[in-house]
């Protein structure tokens, strides 16, 4: 085997190994370290007990399986993920499914579908315009007629394999999923849910907070300690949220020259350079207990896409007593930074564990990953420095 093989781990060995590696009693010493996690204290199901670092599963285990379907779900709770991701947006008949966009032209075969060539439709959404097919325009019964597909098969041609397997989920029907492994594990199965373009659904007049706390009143998950987690990239989503449940909230924060969209909307000048200062951050404290940044707001890169030196957001933010979830890390070259890809192939595994190592180093609490078998890894490793 050549160096440059043992610095790039095939996709069937990471597999493997991390599921031989964090099987029931059968953990290494610093992996069993990275479950128990830091002893964040607080009661049983507390945001503050997962362990740190905490491995979100991605849209569930994207790296290995269509996006937000109950197979990509699985498979993250199987590979051992702590938390699994779902996005929501709402249907025509204001039912909530799993999608990280309403725009489903690139993850489902609507356009197979000639009885549906009439919706195509070109919106504008938070600003910018798309042209496809939404699912605010189908019903449910309609929606389930459609199968999920790999959104970029071009990276990931391997999951192309499962094209066709699995149809949209609602919410539920994860709640349900989520209910039932649950009970096979004896222990709750955490869920990480976004708010997609509320103040856009909004609009439509098929607003997301007040349905999704239906639902999580109804399947117990509305409580402080309840093993969930709410999301969205527009503080206000997350402010009305609060209003409506005590289920613990973090608020997304993309590129700092950026606006949440609902600032935009209310004439709110403020950026996310401005959130991450201390004044913004004791602001975010005030109705959430946690951030969820891009890795860029952590390490920047500099202009030929190298890492440089950590910011203070990781040191500011414990300072007002939130947690850090940063997104998102994936093993191939082309989404990891410059320093860490290996050979001239794009989809190629990089050196994914040495990108994970330096930014665990900085202290975040958790990380969102396609991969969470690699995620699990590489906190074993750094729990185990």
């Amino acid at each position: 085997m050549t160096e440059r093989a043992r610095k790039t781990p095939g996709r069937r060995t990471l597999l493997g190994a991390a599921v031989l590696g964090t099987a029931a009693l059968g953990l290494p010493a610093a992996a069993q370290a990275a479950e128990r996690g830091r002893g964040h204290g607080g009661g049983h199901g507390s945001l503050r007990d997962l362990p740190v670092p905490t491995v979100i599963g991605h849209r569930g285990a994207s790296g290995y399986r269509p996006e937000h379907t109950l197979g990509s779900y699985q498979l993250a709770l199987d590979l051992g993920a702590h938390i699994v991701e779902q996005d929501l947006v709402p249907t025509k008949d204001g039912h909530l499914v799993c999608r990280h966009e309403n725009d489903i032209t690139g993850t489902t075969d609507v356009a197979d579908h000639p009885e549906f060539a009439g919706r195509k439709a070109t919106k504008s959404i938070d600003g910018v315009s798309y042209t496809g097919w939404f699912t605010e325009d189908f019903t449910l019964a309609e929606l389930k007629t459609l199968r999920a597909k790999e959104r970029i098969p071009g990276n990931r041609p391997d999951n192309t394999l499962y094209d066709g397997r699995w149809t949209i989920p609602t919410f539920e029907e994860v709640l349900r999923w989520a209910e039932q492994e649950g009970r096979k594990r004896s222990k709750p199965v955490w869920l990480y849910v976004e708010t997609k373009h509320p103040s856009y659904f909004r609009g439509l007049g098929l607003g997301l907070e007040e349905p999704l706390a239906r639902l999580l009143r109804r399947y117990g998950r509305d409580r402080r300690n309840s093993p969930l987690i709410l999301q969205s990239f527009e503080p206000g989503s997350v402010q009305r949220l609060a209003r409506l449940v005590d289920t613990p909230r973090i608020v997304l924060l993309s590129g700092p020259k950026e606006r949440p969209w609902d600032f935009v909307e209310s004439g709110d000048p403020r950026t996310v350079a401005d959130l991450v200062k201390p004044a913004g951050l004791k602001w975010l404290a005030s109705f959430a207990q946690g951030i969820g940044p891009t890795l860029d707001l952590v390490v920047p890169k500099d202009a030929a896409g190298r890492l440089t030196t950590p910011t203070t957001l990781v040191r500011d933010a414990h300072a007002k007593g939130l947690l850090l979830h940063p997104y998102t890390l994936r093993n191939e070259n082309s989404f990891l930074p410059a320093d860490f890809r290996r050979g001239t192939d794009p989809n190629a595994y990089g050196d994914v564990f040495g990108a994970y190592a330096a930014y665990l180093a900085t202290g975040i609490d958790g990380i969102f990953a396609d991969h969470p078998d690699t995620a699990l890894l590489a906190a074993a490793d750094h729990a185990g420095r």
